[in-house]
């Protein structure tokens, strides 16, 4: 290993330190404040990048912010069905989910993907506390119109206290996108787009800031034109966008237009591929992305 000479190891501290000066404004404006990031994608199957975002959520509470993260699992569960032999197929971005994949869908969500989550962050401490969106009834769903669909839900209700409680205990809430259903059977569970979940908490808990990972670098006007990635996008724009988008990317821009239309004022779309996005979105002055403007943003 090639030794570095002192003014070599003065030089790259000095980046550090003009790195964190470049985020204390950041640090001090959001102090206190609610952000809840959706966590899904490729970030989720990358060893390297499990582990930069579970740095960034501890790094969030330790700069006093009070982090919420949903998570779904959509290629665990695909992988889970295959196994199991059990058909699957998605529909407008949702997957099409009978009694037995719902169930598979619980074991793979709230027995593997949060334990992993989970633990990830706590290697920075023991914050971190992982949860069943039936877990206190702290998601309710309805059945969603469309028959087909099968056992997936729409967030009716969401146990807010239950979340600000572990909050003002200094605690992380990692939630799965697994609902109870309102007025059901015991022990059926719905499953939920977690990106609508997601939207639903950060709408109840009236949020300042929601981030979602995504699989892209943000919202294209034009896909496949990488040239027409937009950065700043009002909710009356999207609304007018949205149905020409990738129907992949339609329960995204769905989920962030309910946030904003519920209060919160920004919603970041950023590339979960990017090691430690979550920190560049929220402490640098250039962000990355596409940032989603409510009202009063």
């Amino acid at each position: 290993m090639t030794q570095l000479s002192p003014a070599q190891r003065v030089a790259r501290a000095q980046i550090k330190a003009s790195t964190l000066t470049e985020a204390l404004p950041w640090i001090k404006k959001f102090s206190g404040a609610t952000i809840v990031i959706k966590y899904g994608g490729n970030a989720m199957i990358s060893h390297e990048l499990q582990q930069s975002f579970a740095d960034d959520v501890a790094f969030l509470r330790f700069a006093g912010i009070r982090p919420v993260v949903v998570h779904g699992g959509g290629p665990q569960i695909g992988a889970m069905l295959d196994r199991l032999g059990i058909p699957s197929e998605f529909v407008d971005g949702q997957r099409v989910t009978s009694p037995e994949a719902a169930t598979v869908t619980r074991m793979v969500l709230a027995g593997q993907v949060n334990r992993d989550i989970v633990s990830r962050i706590n290697q920075n401490g023991d914050a971190a506390v992982g949860l069943s969106g039936e877990d206190a009834d702290l998601l309710l769903a309805s059945p969603v119109e469309r028959a087909e669909l099968g056992r997936v839900g729409n967030i009716e209700a969401v146990n807010t206290q239950v979340l600000n409680e572990l909050l003002d205990q200094g605690r992380v809430p990692v939630v799965c996108s697994i609902a109870a259903e309102l007025g059901g059977e015991p022990g059926m569970p719905l499953n939920t787009n977690a990106d609508l979940a997601a939207a639903a908490i950060a709408k109840h808990m009236k949020a300042d800031k929601f981030i979602m990972l995504t699989d892209v670098p943000g919202l294209y006007a034009n896909w496949p034109d990488t040239d027409s990635l937009i950065s700043e996008i009002t909710a009356q724009e999207l609304r007018e966008l949205l149905p020409s988008l990738d129907s992949g990317m339609i329960p995204k821009m769905t989920a962030a237009l309910e946030a904003v239309d519920a209060g919160v004022n920004q919603v970041h779309v950023v590339d979960g591929r990017t090691a430690h996005s979550v920190l560049l979105e929220v402490f640098t002055d250039e962000g990355i992305g596409t940032m989603v403007l409510g009202g009063d943003a």
